[in-house]
């Protein structure tokens, strides 16, 4: 497995700090400046790692796995591993829901079967949304970014997998995240989740498959209103 070239990353950081131009703080502020730059990356780089690690304690979980088994993989204790990972979640009932979110999970889910995934990224989320006519295709569409070719571009991305099938389906993360993103925006608009919401909430975390796929397709546009899209990941 291929971890993360180190040169590659010092390339990031000095990228960064040229994009922010000269401070005038002689060659000692370039340095610290840089240093800066080199910790900001690394605190990414360690959200990074912990969201994979989070994502298949979940799989763990629903695959019936104990928190003795999960805390023996992770080096830790059954308690310790409960505490870190046994966090609250959102409990959402039906009706917070937008009846057209019912449609577009059906076909989230079968992205995520039909490409032996064991997990819903937010590729699969993505390409669910946009599979059919609603909230989220029609703003798209008012932003005049046709959703047919997002959504074969999201499609491409998708890679077939080796998980058996599976009863239950892990949601990732950044998954996750999106959904508490959406939810936030609904209730600023006192109105259900809809599949726009979802489709701001996944534009709005300028990480992971779907917010990539979403800033190519936009030009730099903002799917977000008032937040523009990263320029890469």
């Amino acid at each position: 497995m291929a971890l993360p070239d180190l040169d590659a990353l010092i390339a990031d950081v000095e990228h960064a700090r040229g994009e922010a131009g000269p401070d005038g703080g002689g060659e000692r502020g370039e340095r610290i400046a840089l240093l800066g730059n080199a910790v900001s990356l690394a605190e990414q780089l360690r959200g990074l790692a912990d969201d994979l690690v989070e994502g298949y304690v979940e799989h763990c979980r629903l695959q019936g796995c104990s928190w003795t088994e999960i805390g023996t993989a992770l080096g830790i204790t059954r308690q310790a591993a409960q505490q870190r990972y046994l966090a609250r979640r959102w409990k959402y009932e039906p009706g917070e829901f937008e009846e057209e979110v019912c449609a577009a999970v059906a076909h989230m889910k079968e992205a995520a079967v039909q490409h032996r995934n064991s997990f819903i990224g937010t590729e699969h989320v993505l390409y669910g949304l946009l599979t059919g006519n609603n909230s989220a295709v029609r703003h798209l569409g008012s932003l005049g970014i046709p959703a047919d070719s997002v959504r074969q571009r999201v499609r491409s991305s998708l890679t077939m997998g080796a998980s058996q099938a599976a009863k239950r389906i892990a949601w990732t993360p950044y998954t996750r995240k999106a959904v508490v993103a959406a939810h936030e925006l609904a209730l600023e608009e006192e109105s259900p989740i809809g599949c726009r919401h979802l489709l701001l909430g996944l534009a709005s975390l300028g990480r992971g498959a779907a917010a990539s796929v979403l800033a190519e397709a936009s030009g730099g546009r903002p799917i977000v209103p008032g937040v523009r899209p990263p320029a890469g990941r």
